[in-house]
């Protein structure tokens, strides 16, 4: 049988599979349970430098194929969350700390404490398309993500893993520009940015107006970014849109990542949505030939 553990910037994973950050990672509760249902580690809620409310309802319509969200990055701060991750790690989950801020200063900060209360590895937010002043305009910069990369980098001891937006023209030269910050690995990508409108009532849905689209609908986005940064860096990568199947994650593999994050999809499959991605995938690499994981990892991209 193929063998799905791997690595990711030194984070050793019983499989490949994440949970993404926004996706029942607010208390430690949630994130053991989504560990013991099956994922190979668990990305917390992205938190900051103190309390955030989040942006005001309505802040979540579904698709057909997706999810939009307006939520704001509601969290508790990072003083309050230390709990919560805690109780995660004393359950046994592999707990990655998503954290963001302002400037390279509260990143820093906040990846400091977070790093302290024993996560294996930091992400860092650098691209939420919803919440104003706490990603838009870093994720469109690529000289802050590369600033702030390595303001982290300079405090904590643990990897530290860029997350990239697609809301940009060249997302690579950000892959580029988180390399030079000293980042150990690149998450790509955090949700599209998008619209829905209520004809009836002639307005948009959400009150924020904008909001980031994930699901099915960003799948072949999520590709296309993770094989034009594998083509252009040589540090891990980790997949994410619209993974709901094992086929889906082989092919994000085949694009370049190494581990893949999972979110919308919990939705439609349930909790043990991991589990199911993991038996899946087993199951297409024993009847392809494939023994691990590594095997599968660019191979779309040829000789």
């Amino acid at each position: 049988m193929a063998s799905l553990g791997t690595e990711v910037a030194g984070v050793k994973l019983r499989n490949p599979t994440m949970l993404a950050s926004g996706f029942l990672d607010e208390t430690g509760g949630s994130m053991l349970r989504v560990h013991r249902a099956g994922a190979g580690a668990v990305v917390t809620k992205s938190i900051g430098p103190e309390p955030r409310a989040g942006n005001l309802n309505p802040t979540l319509y579904e698709f057909d194929v997706g999810l939009l969200n307006a939520v704001g990055i509601p969290n508790p701060g990072i003083a309050a969350y230390e709990e919560e991750v805690t109780y995660a790690l004393r359950g046994g989950a592999a707990v990655i700390g998503s954290v963001y801020g302002r400037n390279a200063e509260e990143y820093a900060a906040v990846a400091k404490r977070m790093a302290s209360y024993g996560v294996l590895a930091v992400e860092l937010n650098l691209s939420c398309p919803h919440a104003k002043g706490l990603g838009t305009e870093i994720a469109q910069d690529p000289e802050a993500v590369e600033e702030i990369t390595r303001a982290v980098k300079k405090v904590v001891q643990v990897p530290v893993i860029s997350k990239l937006s697609p809301n940009v023209a060249d997302i690579a030269s950000f892959a580029e520009a988180a390399v030079r910050g000293g980042a150990d690995a690149v998450t790509a990508i955090n949700t599209v940015k998008a619209i829905a409108i209520e004809p009836e009532l002639r307005m948009p849905i959400l009150r924020n107006v904008y909001g980031g689209l994930s699901g099915p609908a960003i799948k072949p986005v999520g590709l296309r970014c993770v094989y034009e940064i594998y083509e252009r860096v040589d540090i891990p990568i980790v997949g994410v849109g619209g993974i709901v199947t094992g086929r889906d994650a082989i092919e994000y593999l085949m694009a370049g990542a190494r581990a893949v994050q999972i979110g919308t999809a919990i939705l439609d499959r349930g909790i043990d949505v991991f589990a199911k991605v993991c038996a899946e995938m087993e199951a297409w690499m024993d009847a392809h030939g494939y023994a691990k994981v590594e095997d599968l990892v660019g191979v779309a991209h040829g000789a």
